[in-house]
């Protein structure tokens, strides 16, 4: 691997005065490596869009600035180059955990490079991930759900099907992506399950519980029909009878919260959180709620037993004699 002649040093203020936005795109030749290590992801891993997405952020992010620097290409930086970047990127204030995501997207690019022998030497061999606390998810008590879906009017088709919404994302626990993305041949009424397509492509069956079911049934007959300007198979169509993007729920879920009156921060995924720290709540054991989340590591789940000790500890802080 090629040295650079004035490499910059960790940290060195000249690093952070560089900034990528003075090269706007990649060169061709370092976006086609990117887009090449992409679609092999794409095919080895069935990596989702919004994945793929944010990988291309970050590699086309350190490529612009490696352009800035005019010193070295994606494929001839050292360890030092990577530091350098690092120490940019926080100099600019970025999170550690924002810079966490990204080192492991470079590592996952370099490790690539190397099995596919584009490289000799992989930058990232001596870099570590930093540790980092785990993030508690923010979460809705369950009292603050029964608002939320209270909120919506049920004779109005609009306020129908999101609250039919509402109640499947909180039943299910599902990702907002799949919940907009259900198509009829996915929901089993009789059955009451949803049968989920995850991420990778990998489906899971999910119960529906008593009152979706009967939320959905009235939903599919009422409100649907208004809404559908034409066949289609989706379940939740917008105003204009298609898909609904992921943005115009996170903006319906928005509205509701206002309406109900809950002032914390909230969306989408807000529900999968309080869908699995509520079952954890009660009982469930961790692995059936892995297996409803649809996590492929046990780990990814344990972080809702944290939300629910440290709710546990909120709880007896407030009504303990001795809190």
């Amino acid at each position: 691997m090629s040295e650079s002649k004035a490499k910059p040093e960790l940290g060195q203020e000249v690093n952070r005065e560089v900034k990528p936005e003075l090269s706007p795109t990649l060169a061709p030749k370092q976006q086609q490596l990117v887009d090449l290590y992409l679609d092999a992801q794409w095919v080895e891993k069935g990596l989702s869009n919004n994945t793929l997405e944010s990988y291309r952020r970050d590699l086309s992010h350190f490529g612009l600035w490696l352009q800035a620097n005019g010193s070295q290409t994606l494929m001839t930086v050292s360890s030092a180059d990577v530091q350098a970047f690092l120490a940019w990127r926080l100099g600019q204030g970025q999170s550690a955990r924002s810079t966490a995501r990204c080192l492991s997207c470079l590592r996952g690019f370099y490790n690539y490079q190397q099995r596919e022998g584009q490289i000799k030497e992989n930058p990232m061999a001596l870099i570590k991930n930093p540790k980092l606390a785990p993030a508690l998810p923010k979460t809705l008590t369950e009292a603050d759900v029964e608002k939320l879906l209270a909120a919506p009017d049920l004779q109005d088709p609009i306020g129908l099907r999101d609250r039919a919404m509402l109640e499947v994302l909180y039943a299910c626990g599902l990702r907002v992506s799949e919940l907009i993305g259900l198509i009829d041949s996915q929901v089993n009424l009789r059955q009451g399950v949803v049968r989920v397509v995850g991420k990778g492509g990998k489906e899971r069956l999910v119960p529906l519980g008593l009152t979706a079911i009967d939320l959905l049934g009235r939903y599919s007959r009422e409100a649907r029909p208004q809404l559908l300007s034409g066949p289609s198979d989706v379940v939740f169509p917008s105003k204009r009878g298609q898909a609904m993007t992921r943005q115009t729920f996170w903006y319906r879920i928005k509205h509701w919260a206002l309406v109900a009156g809950i002032e914390k921060e909230l969306s989408p995924h807000t529900l999968r959180h309080a869908f699995a720290t509520h079952l954890i709540n009660h009982g469930a054991d961790l692995r059936v709620v892995q297996l409803l989340l649809g996590h492929s590591d046990l780990s990814t789940t344990q972080i809702y037993t944290h939300v629910a000790k440290e709710r546990m500890k909120s709880l007896h802080a407030m009504h303990h004699p001795r809190g």
